[in-house]
């Protein structure tokens, strides 16, 4: 994300850069100044997330957990920012929030934000994987308190992904994302027990993959990252599942929508249980890995009781 950031902002614009792996900090910096040679811009590595909202106009936060989203907004708002210089492109700072965490959390923040700063506030999670991240084409669903700010952070968000789409409100875009992600768990699982199925029955899996990507039971899940070494070019089942999606990450996000659903009229979601006690099954025995490593387990004898 950050590489599509760099090359696509102006040259004459510099990048400020804050993240916990120093390791890939370094990589990153060593990378843009090689690129620096192609006249790509400034690449500078700030302290804290504080330093980075001092010195930025757009900041894009992108956290794991909603307790670290918390954390870093503190650190922000531990004092009043300074106002950005006469030469910034706008008077006000516009955050972009593209982690996944409850919606709760994010209102929190956007209100405080609203109510306490002249900043700007968007929830934009995103879909598309770490295949979308480094090709440039994310979406991202967006929930920003006017249409205004969604078209002052348009151009950023186009900058790292394909789409972005206005879902409503403050916490919209993170309805969306839960609702989308939920799908996507239950969805792989299928897949996995599909392919199962199918190659326990004598079927080529590639075949097999090739009849579900263009039959009714395409998605996602069975065309792009489809858990069977050979059948999605590129997909971590063809490099032991490492990279991608983390099951952990997927064990989260499920975490977030069933509780999203507990909290509003209608009930919960039926196949929110099932699917929770799978990811946390196979994060025992996969943690780290894609989450399309469902298969593998499958393969291995797993089960739940």
């Amino acid at each position: 994300m950050a590489k599509n950031l760099r090359a696509k902002i102006p040259a004459a614009d510099t990048l400020l850069v804050c993240d916990s792996n120093a390791a890939v900090t370094a990589r990153f910096v060593a990378e843009a100044g090689a690129a620096a040679e192609r006249k790509v811009g400034d690449v500078r590595v700030c302290e804290d997330a504080r330093e980075v909202a001092e010195r930025c106009t757009t900041i894009f936060t992108a956290l794991p957990e909603p307790s670290h989203v918390r954390a870093v907004f503190a650190r922000i708002l531990s004092a009043p920012l300074p106002p950005l210089p006469p030469s910034a492109s706008s008077p006000s700072r516009l955050f972009i929030d593209t982690s996944t965490i409850d919606p709760p959390t994010s209102l929190a923040l956007a209100t405080r934000i609203h109510s306490t700063t002249p900043s700007h506030f968007i929830d934009a999670p995103m879909s598309g994987g770490t295949t979308g991240a480094s090709s440039g084409t994310l979406t991202f669903m967006v929930g920003s308190a006017s249409a205004a700010t969604y078209a002052r952070a348009l151009p950023a968000l186009l900058h790292l992904g394909a789409r972005a789409l206005h879902m409503g409100p403050s916490g919209a875009g993170l309805a969306a994302k839960l609702a989308n992600n939920y799908l996507l768990a239950v969805s792989n699982i299928a897949v996995c027990e599909a392919m199962h199925l199918g190659v326990r029955s004598g079927l080529d899996a590639r075949k097999l993959g090739q009849l579900l990507n263009s039959s009714t039971g395409r998605c996602w899940a069975s065309e792009v990252n489809n858990p069977v070494e050979g059948v999605s070019v590129g997909a971590p089942a063809g490099r032991a599942y490492e990279g991608g999606f983390g099951v952990g990450l997927m064990r989260k996000d499920l975490r977030l929508a069933v509780e999203a659903a507990g909290g509003l009229e209608g009930g919960g979601l039926l196949l929110g249980g099932v699917a929770q006690r799978v990811y946390e099954a196979v994060e025992g025995r996969e943690g780290g890995k894609d989450f399309s490593v469902v298969y593998k387990w499958l393969t291995e004898g797993g089960t739940i009781e």
